[in-house]
């Protein structure tokens, strides 16, 4: 499981009702049903996804996020998780707002498109950059919503929510060194982020 799952997963906790959105291969998910005694839910649109979550026995449901959120009930879930996926939706605050919704707790990760490294590539380059947690190139990204960490908790505060706990990634999506702490937005490569309201 990759590293920043594994942080997201310490954050859920034990015994949770999870909802995990654009869960891709189910391993978050089979990881909480089977070590933390969590009941999970997946929602995934790839078909690739989809069924290698059927093959680790993950409930999950192959819809695109966006028009499944909306039919789930209020506090349906105690927490849900969009892992690296607010960056590729269509309408990222409305995503936030119907997450308020269905759960109290809310842990979102997405890579930080502010991240000195990918600025650098930019800038010394003249071309759109990647990085080990955003590798593709401009013509095949299903990142559409590129935003630096300041952007999203500006989003955060837009949707009346609160940053309760923030974890700052680097390039490997391990907890980022205490140097990048003194400037998030341009040391970090990402970030997990526990929101309440």
């Amino acid at each position: 499981m990759r590293p920043d799952l594994l942080l997201v997963a310490e954050l859920v906790g034990r015994g949770a009702r999870v909802l995990d959105l654009g869960c891709g291969d189910g391993a978050l998910l089979e990881h909480l049903i089977a070590e933390q005694d969590c009941a999970g839910y997946g929602i995934e649109q790839s078909e690739e996804g989809f069924h290698a979550c059927v093959a680790r026995g993950v409930p999950v449901a192959q819809r695109n996020l966006e028009d499944e959120l909306p039919h789930l009930g209020p506090d349906e879930f105690d927490c849900a998780v969009l892992s690296l996926t607010l960056q590729a939706v269509r309408r990222p605050a409305q995503v936030l707002a119907d997450m308020r919704r269905v759960a109290p707790r809310r842990i979102v990760s997405l890579p930080n498109f502010g991240h000195w490294r990918l600025r650098a590539e930019l800038a010394l380059r003249g071309r759109m950059p990647t990085s080990r947690s955003l590798p593709y190139p401009w013509y095949e990204t299903p990142n559409i919503h590129l935003c630096t960490l300041k952007d999203f908790e500006r989003l955060v505060r837009e949707t009346r929510m609160r940053v309760a706990r923030r974890t700052l990634l680097d390039e490997h999506g391990r907890p980022a060194p205490r140097a990048a702490h003194a400037a998030p937005n341009l040391l970090a490569a990402g970030a997990v982020y526990v929101l309440e309201s």
